[in-house]
């Protein structure tokens, strides 16, 4: 689950099923009560036709934890981490860096760093979407040491400039599932 909507999907589909729920964060569930089997199978399939997916896999679990922590850090929260985002992931989930890394990137397909700097990305996007601060309040906002930093990024990631991203009449973002 990376959105509020999933959750509410989640406790939905719970209390559907006569489920009480401890809490529902995103990536998490805790129910109050034991769940059988045939509940879980039930679960599973309102989740699938949600888009959703349960998992019961430790390393799965792991990796969603990864990506939670990821989306919340460059789509939710406003401050800046203090330390690199090795050193972030490492303490936020008691996991060694170089653990998380190696299992991100064998389930993924792709980097932590490049998953990050995918979701940073997004947000450029839909800052400049949004067109209510202009590029160097965004390279500010999102961390980034200038404005040339920030354009590089983002041509290295889209192959356009953020101005002529900004001037594209459809200005197409990615959801948070797909990035």
């Amino acid at each position: 689950m990376v959105c509020i909507r999933c959750q509410m999907v989640v406790k939905s589909e719970l209390e559907k099923l006569g489920l009480h729920h401890i809490y529902v964060k995103i990536g998490e569930a805790k129910i109050k009560e034991d769940i059988s089997t045939e509940q879980i199978q039930h679960l599973d399939k309102a989740l699938k036709r949600s888009g959703l997916e349960l998992m019961d896999n430790k390393k799965s679990i792991l990796v969603e934890k990864i990506k939670t922590a990821i989306i919340e850090l460059v789509h939710y929260t406003e401050e800046q981490i203090k330390v690199n985002l090795s050193d972030y992931l490492s303490e936020k989930l008691n996991y060694d860096y170089t653990y998380l890394a190696n299992l991100f990137s064998e389930v993924k397909g792709t980097t932590i760093e490049k998953f990050y700097l995918n979701h940073k990305i997004e947000r450029v996007k839909e800052l400049i979407i949004y067109d209510e601060l202009n590029l160097s309040e965004i390279a500010y906002k999102m961390h980034y040491s200038s404005v040339a930093h920030l354009s590089n990024q983002f041509k290295k990631f889209t192959g356009l400039t953020p101005s002529h991203f900004k001037e594209l009449k459809n200005k197409r973002r990615n959801t948070l599932e797909d990035v």
